[in-house]
């Protein structure tokens, strides 16, 4: 069974960095493409970054300076770097992975930046 597992979230202050990972249960080299996602309070969920099988990365224009997804394949996991964090940036953070057709998603962890 496929599950994605978030961890790294938490509270930092405005201006500072957090690095997120995902993990999931099985090999990721079987999913076409992954991805992070955020939903902010009251806000439509918005995609932030996506790496594919191949390491094609892209992402959001305006996060493109701020944030990084990577992989690591021996373990499973994709990341996201994140430099230089607002308070915009806080929202909870989703992984997603796509095996056409199908899709799986994480549980979601909450990042909060203070001012």
């Amino acid at each position: 069974q496929v599950r994605l597992v978030e961890s790294g979230g938490g509270l930092v202050q405005a201006g500072e960095s957090l690095t997120l990972a995902c993990e999931a249960t099985v090999d990721i080299a079987t999913f076409n493409v992954m991805s992070w996602h955020r939903q902010a309070p009251g806000k439509e969920r918005e995609m932030v970054a996506y790496i594919t099988s191949g390491g094609s990365i892209n992402g959001k224009n305006t996060l493109k300076c701020r944030f990084t997804i990577s992989k690591d394949t021996a373990k499973n996991r994709i990341y996201l770097q994140m430099n230089s964090l607002t308070p915009e940036d806080t929202a909870v953070y989703y992984c997603d992975a796509k095996a056409y057709p199908y899709s799986y998603w994480g549980q979601g962890t909450q990042v909060t930046v203070a001012s």
